[in-house]
């Protein structure tokens, strides 16, 4: 059972086996007071402010996995001091790594997880039933004529999200206000013509006011679903966007996720607490090198029971094909979106065709995976 005072966070020591509890002592220390505890005379702080080793073991491959108790009180309700208690100075230490983090029940209610998520991408769709598809407006220096060619296509083949690249931010090419207009209008003109519904989620970049304004800009125009990277503009960014603007729905991009916290720890389960209503994650088999296991687990953790949160939507990217649809629904399931970018944009004349193949592809096999 989960201490409610205690956030449980599981890290991995890459250290020799007669330092390991010493180096887990160390690294309560580091995590909670940063001074010696010899130090300190006040009780409360030894007591409840310092954190606590709970188990230390040896791992097959000769590391060590040592189980930390911190002091919710060391946190209050700030996602970011959250980040930085659990990750914060023991980041520059190369021998640590986060692997698993456990929030008790009332730090998950402070925080909340996804205003929307799964049920609210499919309500929002119109997927009610199948896994989700997802595209990407590339590259960066394209013209706003090009983009909006771009998502009529994407719309008219009946991709459910048009996300624009990551690396959109106001770019003199096709500056936020116009390109958010102009994308969304051709949607808007996609989706009057059939019975479900494209999503555009445009990409927030800037500082948090910058954020609010872009988000009030794109509603106005329709939008209901924007692109955020947590790790670059923040974690608490994130969660005080989403509990101000509550009819919107968040996808979590992992750009500077590869830090030494584990996958499932921060594209599982941390993004999901903080709350993205889907979360973009390098798959295995594309561009990146995460295990197979890991992004499994990345999925399970985003739509697993876990407290009272909804569950987010899992979307594997990073090089993916049409090809590998039926793998992917077949290894995920029904509560996926699949993300196709680069391989979509390669078929040049035959786009149209293209990712009308994409969207038929994971609706059979969504058939198979249900039959």
């Amino acid at each position: 059972m989960t201490d409610p005072l205690r956030i449980s966070a599981t890290y991995r020591l890459r250290v020799a086996a007669p330092d390991a509890t010493h180096r887990a002592q160390q690294l309560a220390l580091e995590q909670s007071i940063e001074m010696l505890a010899t130090s300190v005379n006040d009780p409360h702080v030894l007591d409840t402010m310092v954190a606590r080793v709970d188990n230390v073991a040896t791992d097959g491959d000769g590391t060590h996995t040592a189980r930390l108790a911190l002091s919710a009180e060391t946190i209050g309700d700030d996602a970011g001091q959250l980040m930085n208690m659990l990750f914060g100075n023991a980041s520059l230490q190369p021998d640590v790594e986060l692997i698993d983090v456990e929030v008790p029940a009332v730090l998950a209610g402070v925080w909340g997880g996804p205003n929307h998520g799964i049920g609210g991408m499919r309500r929002y769709t119109g997927a009610l039933e199948r896994p989700l598809t997802c595209t990407a407006l590339k590259p960066i220096g394209s013209t706003i004529e090009s983009l909006v060619h771009l998502c009529s296509v994407f719309s008219d083949a009946g991709i459910d999200v048009v996300k624009d690249d990551h690396g959109w931010a106001n770019q003199r090419s096709a500056p936020f206000a116009e390109r958010v207009r102009a994308c969304q209008k051709a949607i808007t003109r996609s989706n009057a013509a059939r019975d479900r519904c494209t999503l555009y989620a445009p990409s927030l970049y800037g500082h948090f006011d910058e954020m609010r304004a872009q988000i009030e800009l794109a509603r106005r125009e329709g939008v209901r679903l924007v692109l955020i990277a947590p790790m670059v503009c923040g974690v608490a960014t994130l969660v005080a966007l989403k509990r101000e603007f509550q009819d919107m729905m968040f996808i979590a991009h992992p750009s500077l996720g590869g830090l030494r916290i584990a996958p499932e720890a921060l594209f599982g389960k941390l993004f999901r607490l903080f709350g993205a209503d889907a979360v973009i994650f390098p798959n295995h088999g594309g561009r990146f090198a995460y295990p197979r296991e890991v992004c499994r687990a990345i999925a399970r953790h985003n739509t697993q029971p876990w407290h009272d949160l909804k569950p987010t939507m899992p979307t594997p990217a990073g090089g993916m094909s049409v090809e590998r649809a039926a793998g992917i629904v077949g290894e995920y399931g029904r509560d996926s979106m699949l993300l196709v970018g680069g391989a979509l944009l390669s078929a040049r004349e035959q786009l149209a065709a293209r990712s009308t193949e994409f969207v038929n592809a994971v609706a059979m096999a969504a058939e198979a995976v249900t039959a």
